[in-house]
């Protein structure tokens, strides 16, 4: 059946599209989503993807629930099932009335928590990975044993997990499915390492660093985060290129 034009993106637009808001989007990662049954684009009779608006709305709140909400595939997939309307509605909510560190409104502040300093009220303890993501513990403790998130120590001596390594422990656990373990992500800890040190020297013409400075203006903050996350979109697509080029090498 002819597929009109208007209206639909190829996959490759869609990502362009969408990564200035998700600058690690990549079309292998929107193929992935389709194959685990997320998404169903439209076809042409040549076999190439057609996305429309409300494919493209889909993938939306996909990867806002994963971003902010840090929900694993299987509890989006079936989120959407119920109804892409609540979700939709609520996405826009968030998107006005967000806290500063999404991870927290995901659970309620326990009085042990409370008690806790200041300096500690955007960790959770370890004990709360279960509830809080659904990983175990030990999941996470390897994670930290491979370099991959840091945990500090509260006052009493709890290991607590920052919340803003929460991201890093859900792309994890969708890794582990592929059996990818923690130990295997060493790595990637290394050439993050190496690469940041490329980074910020690459970087330093536009006069800041990540860690900002008191000094530094909102247009100069605002510069060096659009250029960082197009080098870091460049780099990415760079090893994607290279490991499909080994694995086509490696199979003839």
């Amino acid at each position: 059946m002819h597929m009109p034009d208007a209206g639909y993106l190829t996959i490759g637009k869609v990502v362009k599209r969408l990564q200035t808001q998700y600058p690690d989007l990549s079309v292998s990662k929107v193929r992935y989503l389709e194959d685990e049954g997320l998404l169903n684009p439209s076809r042409t009779p040549g076999g190439y993807r057609l996305y429309s608006q409300h494919d493209v709305r889909r993938l939306e709140t996909i990867l806002y629930l994963q971003k902010n909400r840090f929900m694993p595939l299987q509890v989006i997939k079936e989120e959407l099932a119920k109804g892409e309307a609540t979700l939709l509605r609520e996405q826009t909510r968030d998107a006005s009335d967000a806290p500063d560190n999404p991870a927290l409104a995901m659970a309620p502040v326990s009085e042990e928590q409370e008690e806790d300093s200041e300096e500690f009220d955007k960790f959770h303890p370890i004990s709360h990975m279960p509830e809080l993501l659904g990983v175990s513990v030990s999941f996470v403790r390897e994670l930290s044993e491979a370099g991959v998130i840091r945990m500090r120590k509260s006052p009493r001596g709890r290991d607590m997990v920052d919340g803003h390594d929460i991201p890093l422990i859900r792309t994890c656990e969708d890794l582990r499915r592929f059996g990818i373990a923690p130990k295997n992500l060493r790595q990637y800890v290394q050439a993050a390492n190496r690469e940041s040190g490329m980074f910020e020297q690459a970087l330093t013409v536009y006069g800041t660093n990540a860690s900002g400075g008191a000094k530094e203006t909102e247009e100069q903050r605002e510069r060096y985060e659009q250029a960082l996350s197009h080098i870091i979109s460049l780099t990415n697509s760079l090893r994607e290129k290279l490991i499909r080029r080994s694995l086509k090498g490696n199979a003839s």
